[in-house]
């Protein structure tokens, strides 16, 4: 079994005194290769920096998270313009609108948003999207260029039924994270999930964030890893109807087809 990570947050400051031991780990686990997320201006380039010191094994995307949307500005727009260049860097995001915490004013997440797809149109590189709270104006600001952009994955999906078939009416990809295991507010997703064709669903951790609160024996250190996603297909799986290793090679060959791995 072979398993792909779409979204591990490795530049995570929590992964920089054992990251080697956790690729092991993940290794170990199936987990043949990681996209690693840029998510800030400062957090996309050592998210290259990490993809190019283990080639063809972590790759990367280079963006700016809403919650940093503050940040954005002319000299961020050529940075992430240049990283976007690297061969390394397979997607432009983590990029999108967030309400939920408003950690930037709305209208500035909106412009962050829109600069960053304007990036994607003129690179013709795929999206890494992020929404949470926001569904409206996510489609707002989405729906009229979509017919112009390449591959898009809403990544960490946690939405509606409604806002999923939104997504793959848009010809959107999917990502699922362990979020499908709290049995608090993810419950929805476990109902849903099987509406997503296996061309268009990927799965991922969001490491070190969205441990699986399922998972037993329990990690003491309650840090999410990219070992755990094993976990989190086997969850898809049964939610789904199929054997473990058909959601394990579609989403694989989801994802190497969509990141071009």
């Amino acid at each position: 079994m072979q398993l792909v990570d779409i979204g591990a947050n490795l530049t995570h400051s929590s992964f920089q005194h054992d990251l080697a031991a956790v690729l092991d780990r993940a290794a170990a686990h199936g987990v043949t290769q990681l996209v690693v997320t840029g998510a800030s201006r400062d957090g996309s380039p050592q998210a290259l920096a990490l993809a190019r010191a283990h080639p063809g094994r972590l790759f990367a995307t280079a963006g700016v998270h809403p919650h940093h949307a503050d940040e954005y500005d002319a000299d961020c727009d050529g940075l992430l313009r240049e990283l976007v260049a690297a061969p390394e860097v397979r997607a432009v995001g983590e990029t999108g609108l967030d309400y939920h915490r408003d950690l930037s004013p709305r209208p500035t997440q909106q412009f962050a948003f829109e600069r960053q797809l304007q990036i994607a149109l003129d690179c013709g590189k795929p999206l890494f999207l992020h929404q949470r709270d926001a569904h409206d104006d996510f489609m707002a600001i989405l729906r009229p260029v979509r017919d112009r952009l390449a591959a898009v994955v809403v990544h960490c999906f946690t939405g509606t039924r409604e806002e999923l078939f939104d997504y793959l009416d848009l010809d959107c990809h999917i990502g699922i994270t362990g979020w499908i295991c709290d049995e608090r507010r993810g419950t929805h997703l476990r109902e849903i999930v099987g509406n997503v064709p296996l061309s268009r669903l990927m799965i991922e951790t969001d490491s070190p964030y969205l441990l699986p609160r399922n998972l037993k024996p329990m990690p003491s250190h309650r840090r999410n890893e990219p070992m755990f996603l094993a976990h989190i297909c086997a969850e898809v799986a049964r939610d789904r109807g199929e054997a473990m290793a058909t959601t394990a090679a579609g989403t694989t060959a989801t994802a190497r087809a969509f990141f071009g791995l």
